[in-house]
């Protein structure tokens, strides 16, 4: 009798943790298979780095197949054309098709630049740090900007629901140039959709408000608020800043030399307006076990995963995915596959706590939020240069994981001991 087959699609962060964590839980009960678009893992919270050149790409990648080889977990990276949630067939891109007895979707978001005018890397304006790829091509961009300094723009759009690399993008871009003792040269301009800074996309965890903006006022980054991008020319970025209500309160044409807005997210293709599988935007519709109502041999984890605002906002906001929160998807997944393959119902639920590290270059601030949306029980924010000391050690500590192909959960063991709070209970 052939062996069930779990399939997870995606090869990043959350993907790759998924095929070690539930390849050692069902201990060879179940064939396990990885279906990626590529065969390089890159650690995407290192990205803002690679736009700076304070790493080269090639220091935060690794190259898959063997790994998975040795852990005799199949591996393709043709990438996937559509998925067939009926069927339970997953349509590759050479036109093969894999069938599946259960699926664990982790594709990551697909990066919404087009739907603003002269957004992005791809025939826009402004650099992106989303990709690893996009990140060396701002390294070019910002080689040029060097040679003729001008203003800055960074941020993040509306729609957006990934805040915390825009703001380390920003205060990393601002040590630099003061590294280079041209700092001076550079207006420095933050846009958000968020309603406050510090908001997060999280309502704000700890006191992320009053840190935030003190630490924008002293490198001297001006901000705006409730922002919305109308579009973006060669060297100028239109913004409408929203009032309660909708109405717009203020424009702004801002110029800019060099200029990096994190983009609105969306569902992948292959994923994207299946009944009963996501919601408008493509994003996957699950219950507390990560398992789709509609199809109930479907998980998923992590960005891809849709999940509500916080609250209304004059302009709209996303909810971020942190480390932690996804690293508990996979741990809850594992655990629930573990159990059908038993015969049994899953019972185990992810935590969707916040642990993040967010780097400046030269300090940084650290939060954790218990749960990650409000109200919570852990509510808990700090600054200083040991965060930066700690991103580096938590990247290193991360990649000897992925190349080890190693399972165990390590996000939350490092950053409560990085932080020093290992008393509280996540």
């Amino acid at each position: 009798m052939d062996k069930p087959k779990i399939v997870v699609l995606g090869a990043g962060l959350g993907g790759t943790i998924a095929a070690y964590e539930i390849n050692a839980a069902v201990k060879g009960r179940a064939e396990v298979m990885m279906v990626s678009d590529s065969e390089t893992y890159s650690f995407v919270p290192s990205n803002p780095w690679v736009a700076v050149r304070w790493h080269e790409p090639e220091a935060i990648q690794v190259h898959l197949p063997p790994i998975f080889a040795k852990k005799k977990i199949g591996f393709t990276a043709v990438g996937a054309k559509r998925l067939h949630a009926p069927e339970k067939r997953l349509e590759l891109n050479d036109g093969t098709s894999i069938n599946y007895d259960y699926l664990v979707i982790a594709t990551g978001p697909d990066l919404a630049f087009d739907e603003i005018e002269g957004l992005g890397p791809h025939g826009g304006h402004t650099v992106s740090i989303c990709q690893t790829s996009h990140a060396s091509a701002a390294a070019d961009a910002f080689d040029r900007f060097i040679e003729n300094p001008g203003p800055i723009v960074v941020g993040a759009v509306q729609g957006a629901s990934c805040y915390g690399p825009a703001y380390e993008f920003a205060l990393i871009l601002d040590t630099e140039l003061r590294r280079r003792k041209i700092r001076d040269k550079v207006p420095m301009t933050f846009v958000t959709a968020e309603p406050y800074i510090g908001h997060l996309g999280l309502d704000g965890v700890g006191d992320t408000k009053s840190l935030l903006e003190s630490v924008m006022r002293e490198r001297h980054i001006k901000w705006i608020t409730n922002a919305r991008v109308a579009k973006v020319d060669a060297g100028m970025m239109h913004v409408e800043e929203i009032a309660e209500g909708g109405a717009v309160a203020k424009t702004h044409d801002l110029p800019f030399s060099f200029s990096m807005m994190l983009p609105a997210f969306r569902g992948v293709p292959a994923v994207r307006d299946i009944a009963g599988l996501t919601n408008p935007r493509g994003f996957i519709l699950v219950d507390k076990h990560q398992r789709n109502p509609a199809f109930p041999e479907v998980f998923a984890l992590g960005v891809c995963v849709a999940i509500p605002p916080t609250g209304p906002t004059p302009v709209p906001v996303g909810v971020p995915k942190t480390g932690f929160m996804i690293e508990s998807m996979v741990t809850a997944i594992a655990a629930n596959l573990d159990m059908i393959l038993d015969g049994k119902e899953p019972t185990a639920e992810a935590t969707w706590n916040a642990v993040c590290l967010a780097d400046f270059g030269d300090g940084g601030v650290a939060f954790v939020a218990q749960p990650q949306i409000p109200p919570r029980n852990v509510n808990w924010a700090a600054s200083g240069k040991w965060v930066h000391l700690a991103k580096i050690g938590f990247e290193k500590y991360f990649l000897r994981k992925v190349r080890k192909g190693e399972s165990e959960p390590f996000y939350e063991k490092l950053a409560l001991h990085v932080m020093g709070i290992r008393k509280l209970r996540m």
